[in-house]
């Protein structure tokens, strides 16, 4: 029985942390919705500990507000904080691109390739969670090949703020970014250009902000 331990108390706290912050992101906990750690801790099958830890990151993050001894509930979408986001996550991709490129190997290009394949088959079919998560796993491979911890950290951190507002454009009846963009960075990247990948980098993360608009 010794594969048999105690799960980490942090493993739970993170755990607690990216169920929730999925679920905001996902709408399924809307923008004004009060949350308690009790109710949430239930549905999770946790204690109320790893919750409140939760809760005290994503007030951090900017999804949850909270009010001592009174309430914590969803952040309202606020455009001029979505508009903040998206410049700072779009500052850190095109550090991220300017590393990387000469960097990237056959493999990275090919993983970006089948991630926007994967992007655009989910753009026509109108799956907006499959789109959205092959967009990340694109953009992931340059901030991957990057090794900058901070720029990971800070696009993990604000880019769900942005992930919030776009899932809420599209189902408005908004469209995806391009995967035409994707594709002159995908060449960009495989031909060692790294000032033209910057380019388009910055290219995709001005859209985002103006999304915001």
């Amino acid at each position: 029985m010794e594969t048999i331990r105690p799960v980490p108390r942090t493993l739970l706290r993170d755990r607690a942390y990216a169920a929730i912050r999925d679920a905001i992101v996902a709408g399924e906990i809307e923008p004004g919705a009060v949350v308690r750690d009790t109710e949430l801790a239930e549905r999770l099958g946790l204690s109320r500990a790893p919750v409140r830890e939760a809760f005290s990151r994503l007030v951090d993050d900017g999804l949850l507000e909270s009010k001592p001894q009174s309430y914590t509930r969803v952040t309202p979408l606020v455009a001029a904080d979505v508009r903040d986001a998206a410049a700072v996550v779009g500052a850190m991709h095109e550090l991220a691109t300017r590393v990387a490129v000469p960097r990237l190997s056959a493999a990275d290009i090919a993983a970006m390739r089948a991630a926007n394949e994967r992007f655009a088959a989910a753009v026509g079919a109108g799956d907006v969670d499959t789109a959205l998560r092959a967009d990340d796993e694109l953009h992931d491979v340059l901030v991957r090949v990057s090794g900058n911890r901070a720029a990971a950290a800070t696009v993990a951190r604000y880019t769900p703020l942005i992930r919030r507002l776009e899932r809420r454009r599209f189902g408005e009846g908004g469209s995806c970014r391009s995967a035409g963009l994707h594709e002159r960075l995908i060449e960009a990247c495989a031909g060692g250009d790294a000032a033209e990948a910057v380019r388009v980098t910055a290219e995709i993360w001005r859209g985002l902000e103006a999304l915001a608009d």
